[in-house]
């Protein structure tokens, strides 16, 4: 496209289909969610760790399923490699663990962090999008099992989201029952094409007692491992169909989980599961030869952030200024300066208007249009007095106060 009374040409200004822009009040409520978050995963001992967008494509290839890798964003660099998008965080997180021996035997980690999948769009569901992921290695522990479960039910409890349950199954009935991998993925479906359709697409995959066995599983009774999973959360006070439920016909498709499985489902959000994991004990032995055991769970973060939202969880403003000192005109630039600087020093979000010309009315309405809560207004009146006039701006109000009954009412 071309500018005909300049001859240069447009770029039309375009995101690609699957991934988006994040404006500052998007961005500014999408950090104080992941503070949250990043704030309960750290009271339980996980550490953060991060690693690169790209790992090379054998890394990737093989550990999800054929149906996932189909998903992968895949491509040669400049030096020939093989490279893939991170697709999930577990299975860079089973590469780190063979890479470096140097990390605990018993490793408790965090990581969020973007990842990227070649799906088809829909509400909820992006090409790139932002995982929080909890994971412990080094243990067979059903107590990991319960740790998992129990920060993330804590999580969202953090986040307001107080009408959750976690779904747990173990994948070794799946195995008791003769189910094969590609029966697995059918049974992932259930939720969204129901029982009916699930027992006839069994029947097209060759089983012929497809309705017998379905009606077999849902019937099946919690696993050992699941039932002391159960006792461990209900000594943490969490209680069994409140808070967690055991569903043997909840699959989860990905072909590395070994036993346990859960899923977090909300009652207002029946698009997906708002975070799924679970036991992948023998991911990590294809990097290092000798099975490592493995528990954890991912964070969508994004569909997180559209349940909290919606339901108004949390109070996010606009913008995370507290207040905007104002500038009466250039001969006061330096006493609003001071004051700002004095503010900032004291851990206070603090923005100066940077148009020393600009009118007052004009400063006001940018506070306004940013939900900036305070501003400080400073001349020659105030200047002279050695006080400033501090407008609340959600309750209309001002009043004249010292800087350091300003600074006072700003850092509570």
């Amino acid at each position: 496209m071309e500018n005909q009374s300049s001859g240069k040409k447009i770029i039309k200004p375009q995101t690609l289909k699957g991934f988006r822009d994040f404006l500052p009040a998007d961005a500014n409520a999408r950090n104080l969610i992941i503070q949250k978050i990043r704030k309960t995963f750290e009271l339980y001992g996980f550490e953060p760790l991060e690693t690169p967008a790209l790992e090379y494509a054998d890394t990737l290839l093989g550990k999800y399923g054929s149906e996932a890798d189909k998903l992968l964003y895949l491509f040669n660099d400049r030096g020939g490699r093989k490279v893939g998008l991170r697709y999930d965080q577990t299975v860079p997180l089973s590469r780190v663990i063979a890479q470096y021996p140097q990390i605990p035997r018993l490793f408790k980690r965090y990581q969020i962090q973007p990842v990227w999948r070649a799906d088809n769009t829909q509400k909820g569901r992006y090409r790139e999008f932002v995982q929080c992921d909890i994971d412990i290695v080094g243990t067979e522990a059903e107590l990991a099992d319960a740790e998992i479960i129990s920060c993330t039910l804590n999580t969202f409890n953090e986040l307001g989201i107080t009408q959750r349950i976690v779904w747990l199954n173990d994948r070794t009935i799946f195995d008791n029952l003769g189910f094969t991998k590609q029966e697995i993925i059918i049974l992932d479906k259930l939720e969204k094409i129901g029982d009916q359709a699930v027992i006839e697409e069994l029947k097209k995959m060759g089983r012929k007692n497809a309705a017998e066995i379905f009606t077999l599983l849902k019937n099946t009774q919690p696993t050992p491992r699941i039932k002391k999973i159960f006792t461990a959360l209900e000594k943490e006070g969490f209680s069994e169909k409140k808070d967690f439920l055991f569903v043997p016909y909840m699959a989860r498709g990905l072909d590395y989980y070994t036993s346990t499985i859960f899923e977090v489902k909300v009652e207002s959000y029946t698009s997906s599961s708002l975070a799924g994991g679970g036991r992948y004990d023998k991911l990590i032995g294809q990097f290092t030869g000798n099975d490592i055991p493995a528990v954890g769970i991912a964070f969508g973060f994004d569909r997180l952030v559209d349940v909290i939202l919606e339901n108004n969880l949390i109070s996010i403003g606009k913008t995370p200024s507290k207040v905007l000192v104002t500038v009466f005109n250039p001969e006061y630039e330096i006493n609003s300066l001071d004051i700002a600087t004095q503010l900032r020093k004291s851990s206070i979000n603090t923005e100066i208007y940077l148009d020393p010309l600009a009118k007052l009315d004009r400063q006001l309405k940018y506070a306004d249009q940013k939900d900036i809560p305070f501003v400080v207004v400073l001349g020659p009146d105030e200047v002279q007095k050695n006080v400033v006039q501090l407008k609340n701006m959600r309750e209309k109000t001002q009043r004249e106060i010292t800087v350091e009954e300003l600074v006072k009412i700003l850092k509570t």
